[in-house]
């Protein structure tokens, strides 16, 4: 038993580093500085496992005001961007958030929607890209979907409440859905 739930968890991994059309790795803007992806706990677990099988040793490597993130260095990265290579030490089990990028979340309680945003190209050239492919933007909304929507329902409620109520003006609205109500329940 234990076996197949590692094979399915390993099967999935390979989904989603699929799924993510190497988004990041072809980025060269910086949006792993300043922006603390939030961690359930399951995201946290995962993630330390992954730093022990390729023995990766970072001191301390999560924050939690407000909700848990990974730490930043003195300049604001992320602990798990590698300055050298300009790419993520942990890629393949990297946040749901990261691998949503450029699209972010918000959840209107009162319209009981979560509405899906685009970073617009002026923070992130990668999001022009997608608005100009509307094919590969349809796909990547698809992923981004799937990997908020599996955040959001592992969150913690005070940690969601928290992570809410963080503002991103360099965005706009390009489609909302109908939240679970597991979901909006933490939101009361």
């Amino acid at each position: 038993m234990l076996l197949k739930d590692s094979e399915s968890q390993l099967a999935a991994q390979s989904r989603r580093i699929k799924d993510s059309f190497n988004l990041c790795a072809r980025c060269r803007l910086g949006c792993c500085q300043g922006v603390r992806p939030p961690l359930t706990y399951k995201r946290r677990e995962i993630i330390e496992t992954y730093l022990r099988e390729h023995e990766i040793s970072l001191e301390n490597p999560f924050v939690r005001t407000g909700y848990t993130f990974p730490r930043e260095d003195n300049e604001g990265y992320c602990l798990f961007f590698d300055r050298k290579t300009k790419r993520c030490r942990i890629h393949e089990v990297k946040p749901e958030t990261c691998v949503a990028g450029p699209i972010t979340f918000d959840i209107k309680a009162k319209t009981q929607k979560i509405e899906w945003h685009l970073k617009k190209e002026t923070v992130c050239a990668l999001a022009g890209e997608l608005f100009k492919d509307k094919h590969r933007l349809g796909k990547h909304l698809a992923l981004a979907r799937r990997e908020i929507r599996e955040l959001v329902k592992d969150l913690d409620a005070g940690d969601l409440r928290s992570i809410l109520k963080i503002e991103e003006p360099e965005t706009f609205k390009i489609e909302e859905d109908t939240v679970e109500k597991c979901v909006l329940y933490k939101l009361i």
